[in-house]
This record gives C-alpha cells, structure tokens and sequence, in this order.
C-alpha cells in the first residue's frame, strides 16, 4: 500500500473514532454543519475540535495553571509590585492563548485589579488544543469606553447612527500597551 493510501485510510479511521466518540453530544446543532466541502484531514480537525469543547472543563482561568496562577490583592502592593507582577500574569495568559484587549484606558493598577477581580477567578472551557486565542474586553462592554478611545471614525459615526446618541469625546488612551499580539496567519 502507498504513503497515501495508507495516510487516508488512517483519516478514515480517526473520522470514525471521532465520530463514535461525539455520539453521546449529538444534538441539532451537530447535525447543521455541513462538512462535505471540507477533506478528510480538515473534517477530521474539526470533529477534534468539537470534542475537545464538548469534554474539557469549564474551570477558573486561574487553574489552567501548573500551580494555579495566584496572585496578591491588589491593595497589598505598591505601584512598583504590581507593575512587575502584572508584567508576568500578561505573558502567562497570553501563553494560554488569552488576549486582553482594550486596556489602554486603564492604569497599571486597574488592568490588574480587573485581572485579580474577574479574569483568573472566570470559568472558561480549557480546551486542551486550543486552536485560537480568547479575547478579553478589558471595556467590561462599556460602549461609553469604547467609543471613546477605541472605536474608528467610521464606527462612532455607524453607532450613532443606529443607536441616536449623543457621542462621547473622543480621547486618546492615557496608558498605552504594547501587549502580546498573536501572529498574523496570511
């Protein structure tokens, strides 16, 4: 049998694992994707990657982590501590595939608070082959914030049309970062 032939007939195989092994999450909403445009090798990523979703853990992002990622209330440390902590927590996430987006708006001590209060102690799906990286909007999903320092011309003029508000100023963030960014894949 030639590489080929026996590379398909190894896909095949994993096709029909992964299919058995998804059988008891079979709902609606497996049976609507549509996957006879994909090749085996592409279907077979994707089966992957719903089973992955379908058995890992909705944990605390704190315990994605060998040892669990703690760190010190904010209110313990000075201004230096939390620089130098805060330097090191965004690296261990962005490690973990989590992106903070929309922090210039906020102090050195803010973003960490925010990091302290409601990121690390958030259940998310630990996906053990992440493909993709999580966003966190680090706006809370303040439309006020965003417009504000975030949003182009062309989305502030858009929001306005929709919504008829009033928009705020628009500022130029007084923090800014030059946090991890994932390489682009084109």
């Amino acid at each position: 049998m030639s590489n080929s032939a026996y590379a398909e007939v190894e896909e095949l195989m994993r096709n029909a694992e992964l299919r058995m092994e998804l059988e008891p999450y079979a709902d609606e909403s497996i049976s609507r994707v549509s996957l006879k445009h994909r090749s085996l090798r592409h279907e077979n990523e994707f089966l992957a990657g719903m089973l992955d979703w379908e058995i890992s853990p909705a944990e605390p992002i704190s315990r994605w982590f060998t040892p669990e990622l703690c760190i010190p209330a904010p209110e313990k440390l000075n201004d230096e501590q939390v620089l130098k902590i805060l330097e090191t927590v965004v690296a261990q996430l962005f490690e973990k595939k989590l992106i903070l987006d929309f922090t210039d708006h906020l102090s050195d001590r803010e973003l960490y608070s925010l990091i302290f209060r409601d990121i690390l102690p958030s259940r998310e799906k630990n996906l053990r082959n992440r493909n993709g990286f999580i966003h966190w909007d680090c706006s809370c999903g303040d439309n006020d914030v965003w417009l504000r320092f975030y949003a182009s011309d062309d989305e502030r003029e858009q929001f306005q049309n929709c919504t008829g508000k009033v928009l705020p100023p628009k500022e130029i963030p007084p923090h800014y970062r030059d946090l991890p960014q994932p390489l682009c894949a084109f």
